[in-house]
């Protein structure tokens, strides 16, 4: 036992250095302050369900979408995400990009400017006769202050523009000697704020020329997330061969692509590339544990090749009404569109766009969840008011297949209902989640299964060959922040399954989780987890699922899992973390399985 303690402490340092080296090696170290997409941060403020922070009120984290957007009128407008175009100094504009300068017809309305100073009667003169002068649109100089000399400069910049047009349509007459006397007295005691003015007004021009040129998109938004994985198998046995699983330190990898459109701004096209080589520990009676159990978070699918970027998600969101939202999905799930619209463990949980939180699958996803698999869909939200919120999904995971027991009404499915309750201020959060779901005889969808949570034991993913089976899923979640630095969250879910012509079973799953925002450094995060993973707790005597006839789960397997997630920099985190498992396959008999990970997170 000593020995292993001593091996383990070794291997977390080794990884541990593995990714400092990693960050040191990286060639840009420039960690400076950069807008993220929600992910995981930091959502637009909503007015219907996302937290609003007040001196009462305590801000509960949100991991959303990276098109930033909880619900309807969440999406983040295109006038927000395009780079405002600065005009040249003859439009009477002003390099201040926070407040918008209009013309305005008497210099009285300058409330800034006082009247005593000479410069005031010489541009009154100048622009109750000439018509023109810039200001901010609601008549002041930022406020209640005097004119610094840079913005009077402004002023009179407008002016001599003015006076130039009129010169340059040969209406000269109207300009009198003596107020070119007056401009050119200003222009002398103003002339390094003019030359200041004029140059920097054409810097910005040009910078903002060669950004448009080389803009992605005036209506398309582009979030990514890199992750660095090291990890190793510290104990445990593959669960079918019943021999000591390899101990390998590995060093793998994810990337994750989003774009986001808007075509209205209240809508949003979403479409999501990713791929990877992180191997996934185990499958049902396959992989390094012949098991689900434990499974992490970030693997890639294990139905393509490692490295290969393909298609994750395509889904259009839109309103229909002031209080309802449609979103249509060629390939995504119904937990994804609908369950995690508003995260109901949002310490534990991911989006597409953060990561997940947790380093494994089970902890983000209780097992009501679980059975949704990538396809096409619909689904649709109501808000009956700031507190409740009704969705329905249905998803299809082989819709695209024009084979027999396939396709989007014929084949494999998942219908979700949830009813969410959020208090006010957002501090407690509570669901109730049915689903239904079929899967035919002998189909597969991309999570490698053809039915099951594609988490916990081999029985409880398992069906009977040649015969479909229907489940009735049922599951109650709930959060509650304590306080800002303590959060709590747990489920208990229920599933029925009916093996069609054979018999029935009975699965359920529960957990508690603890998080601890901020821990050692604002921005970083504690995670302790305990939870049943999904298993088998009762067969009929007709239906054998690979154990024998009327053979469910034996023993009582506890999943263990334990985080830090360490903020570096703003788009940079490192996550070290332990995955513990007893009696994993839900059989005493199979020795605890312990597993070492190191997650490092770009966000770009």
């Amino acid at each position: 036992m000593i020995k292993f303690g001593w091996n383990f402490l070794g291997l977390v340092f080794f990884i541990t250095l593995i990714d400092v080296l990693l960050l040191l090696m990286s060639p840009t170290r420039s960690w400076a302050n950069t807008p993220e997409i929600s992910e995981s941060s930091e959502p637009i403020d909503s007015s219907i369900l996302a937290p609003v922070k007040d001196d009462k009120t305590i801000l509960v984290p949100e991991y959303v979408e990276e098109d930033n957007n909880y619900f309807l009128n969440q999406v983040t407008p295109i006038s927000d995400i395009v780079l405002p175009s600065v005009k040249s100094p003859n439009t009477s504009r002003s390099v201040d990009q926070d407040s918008e300068i209009g013309q305005v017809n008497s210099v009285s309305q300058l409330s800034d400017v006082k009247p005593t100073d000479w410069a005031f009667g010489a541009l009154q003169s100048l622009v109750e006769r000439y018509g023109v002068i810039a200001g901010y649109t609601d008549g002041t100089f930022k406020g209640n202050r005097a004119l610094t000399r840079y913005e009077f400069a402004a002023g009179l910049n407008a002016a001599l523009d003015r006076l130039n047009e009129l010169i340059a349509t040969s209406t000269a007459d109207l300009v009198k000697r003596e107020d070119l006397e007056t401009i050119k007295k200003l222009q002398a005691e103003f002339a390094p704020e003019l030359a200041q003015l004029r140059g920097r007004l054409d810097a910005l021009e040009g910078r903002t020329t060669t950004l448009e040129a080389q803009q992605f998109s005036t209506t398309t938004k582009l979030t990514g997330r890199v992750q660095i994985v090291t990890g190793s198998l510290l104990s445990g046995n593959n669960v079918i061969t019943k021999r000591p699983a390899p101990r390998v330190v590995t060093l793998q990898n994810s990337v994750s692509l989003r774009l986001n459109t808007s075509f209205t701004g209240r809508d949003s096209l979403g479409i999501s590339l990713g791929g990877g080589s992180i191997a996934s520990l185990g499958q049902t009676r396959a992989g390094l544990l012949g098991t689900y159990d434990g499974r992490t978070a970030d693997n890639a699918n294990i139905t393509r090749p490692f490295n290969d970027l393909s298609v994750g998600g395509l889904r259009y969101r839109f309103p229909f009404g002031s209080k309802t939202q449609v979103n249509i999905y060629a390939l995504s799930d119904g937990a994804n569109e609908l369950g995690f619209t508003i995260p109901i463990n949002p310490y534990f949980e991911s989006s597409l766009a953060t990561g997940s939180n947790g380093i494994s699958r089970f902890s983000r996803r209780a097992l009501v969840y679980n059975y949704g698999d990538s396809g096409g869909g619909i689904a649709v939200l109501h808000r009956f008011n700031q507190q409740f919120q009704f969705g329905l999904a249905y998803s299809a995971p082989n819709a695209n297949n024009p084979t027999d027991n396939n396709g989007f009404f014929t084949g494999r499915y998942l219908a979700l209902a949830q009813l969410l309750y959020t208090s006010p201020g957002s501090r407690f959060r509570a669901a109730l989640t049915y689903v239904n779901t079929y899967s035919p005889p002998n189909t597969q969808g991309l999570s490698g299964t053809n039915f099951g949570p594609a988490a916990g034991s081999n029985l409880v993913n398992s069906t009977v060959p040649g015969t479909g089976t229907v489940a009735n899923l049922y599951g109650v979640q709930a959060f509650y922040q304590v306080s800002p630095r303590f959060a709590i969250n747990g489920w208990v879910s229920y599933a029925a399954h009916r093996y069609l012509g054979r018999g029935d079973g009975n699965a359920m799953d529960w957990a508690v989780g603890m998080a601890f925002p901020d821990l050692g450094k604002k921005g970083s995060l504690g995670g302790l987890f305990v939870g049943m993973a999904p298993r088998m707790t009762r067969l009929s005597k007709n239906v054998d699922l690979g154990a024998g006839l009327g053979q469910a789960d034996k023993d009582l397997s506890l999943h263990i899992e334990a985080f830090y997630q360490y903020k570096i920099a703003d788009n940079i985190e490192i996550t070290p973390g332990l995955i513990w498992v007893t009696a994993p396959d839900s059989n005493a008999s199979n020795p605890d399985s312990l597993f070492g990970w190191v997650r490092t997170v770009f966000r770009f």
